[in-house]
């Protein structure tokens, strides 16, 4: 038996809130095409995001964070972009930031990232690393 637990050999868990889980279900399946796992009502909906679970949490009023909480790294930008526009998903434009025309960043260190927000406003991302 080991000596100590170890965390990062553990599966992490994503959490997000909804105070409509109808809707969260329709974006999170339809739009972003995520596996509904499950309906665990009134608590939350699961869902397989890429072999990682997202438990989308059931709540009285979604207080959206000032930042990103959950982003997918995508191997091209550019055309997951056009797919997730085409799918009726809205890329975030920021003051000051030169994004491209469909709102892409590229950020210094050579990443690109673009935010959009699910319907509650909790600001999703995708991004390209190389």
């Amino acid at each position: 038996m080991p000596d100590k637990f170890q965390l990062g050999e553990q599966h992490v868990i994503a959490f997000i809130a909804t105070a409509d889980p109808d809707r969260a279900k329709k974006f999170y399946r339809d739009t972003l095409g995520l596996r509904l796992v499950s309906e665990e009502l009134p608590f939350a909906l699961v869902f397989d995001a890429h072999g990682t679970m997202l438990r989308v949490t059931i709540v009285k009023k979604v207080k959206p964070a000032g930042h990103t909480v959950l982003g997918w790294q995508v191997p091209r930008i550019k055309p997951a972009a056009m797919g997730l526009t085409k799918a009726g998903v809205v890329f975030e434009r920021f003051p000051g930031m030169e994004q491209d025309d469909l709102g892409v960043w590229s950020s210094p260190s050579g990443a690109k990232v673009a935010w959009f927000k699910d319907p509650d406003g909790n600001t999703l991302s995708i991004s390209e690393h190389r």
